[in-house]
């Protein structure tokens, strides 16, 4: 006798929870730190001791040995780093000139370097920054492991010859919308000040996002503020319903927050009953949720601390969430 759907995607969910184990346990995971002080920088050999070169046969020596096709495929990927003078940095040039006293640090994870990287899309180039659509999926920051799935690098190689990248605000990886890349360290200075100082500058500075939660945020006073505290921390979020589905059961609303607490327009919305589609984190999306997280940032306006003008951004309506 066949089991019925609900058995069955328990059966389904079981099998893939079967297969993630696998494959973890699979999955070539390992940390190389090489130590170069054999050397003179007046030796011979010096001219031949590049980043790739030494990665090489100094894996080759243990159960880790990797081709150098994978290496380079590895470093373009941000796997290795070199420290030199107290400072530690990405190393991409596979024939980088290594110094005595030079270390190499190589974290490989086959996994997280097979991950595809999503595609993000330029929104406007203001030079000193440049705005952006950061899809679902696409990380804010990279790891130890790699950095090519996250926002920064792909907007450093999207620019010839390539700019300068700094981070100065995120979106989780589930969220989507609009982000905001610093190419200058100036810039960024300003723009995270900004950032950090939303509620005492005087930039003005206004986010706005979209979400779609389950259940029926009409029947609420409009707008709602929302103060419940975040990790203990004060927060306040105001949610205006835009539309109802009763077929779906699913409300879109606007949302604008007055902080920026982690996972703040989750737990808000989670606070009052309304969980967003696709959060599993706050709501009730499990294995069996079709949809992603269903949070965006549609609109971002400030003063630009740098050329002290107004700004307005916003998100194009085929990007946002549909209800």
């Amino acid at each position: 006798m066949l089991p019925d759907n609900a058995n069955r995607v328990k059966v389904l969910n079981y099998s893939a929870l079967i297969l993630f184990i696998l494959l973890t346990f699979m999955t070539i995971t390992f940390e190389h730190h090489i130590q170069l002080d054999s050397f003179t920088d007046n030796s011979a050999e010096v001219n031949t001791l590049t980043a790739l070169n030494v990665l090489f046969d100094s894996l080759a020596k243990t159960s880790n040995a990797l081709s150098k096709a994978q290496l380079k495929q590895a470093i373009s990927k941000g796997a290795l780093w070199l420290s030199r003078d107290n400072h530690t940095q990405r190393l991409r040039r596979v024939k980088r000139a290594l110094k005595k006293g030079d270390k190499l640090h190589f974290y490989y994870n086959e996994a997280v370097l097979a991950n595809k990287a999503p595609q993000a899309i330029l929104i406007s180039d203001e030079t000193n920054y440049s705005v952006w659509y950061k899809p679902f999926g696409m990380l804010s920051q990279g790891s130890k492991w790699s950095d090519h799935c996250t926002i920064t690098r792909f907007v450093q190689q999207h620019f010839t010859p390539e700019r300068a990248v700094f981070i100065v605000h995120r979106l989780d990886k589930a969220a989507t919308g609009l982000i905001l890349i610093a190419h200058t360290k100036k810039a960024a200075k300003a723009i995270a000040s900004m950032f950090e100082n939303r509620t005492t500058n005087s930039n003005s500075l206004e986010k706005y996002y979209q979400i779609i939660v389950h259940g029926n945020h009409s029947v609420n006073e409009q707008p709602q503020v929302i103060t419940t505290e975040v990790d203990g921390k004060s927060a306040q979020s105001t949610f205006r319903c835009l539309t109802y589905n009763e077929i779906k059961k699913q409300s879109l609303i606007e949302v604008k927050i007055d902080s920026g607490r982690k996972h703040q327009i989750r737990v808000h919305a989670a606070s009052i009953g309304l969980p967003i589609v696709g959060d599993r984190l706050n709501g009730i999306a499990d294995n069996t949720e079709v949809l992603n997280l269903q949070l965006c940032a549609v609109s971002l306006s400030f003063i630009c601390p740098i050329m002290q003008k107004q700004k307005c951004f916003e998100l194009p309506g085929e990007l946002r969430p549909k209800l």
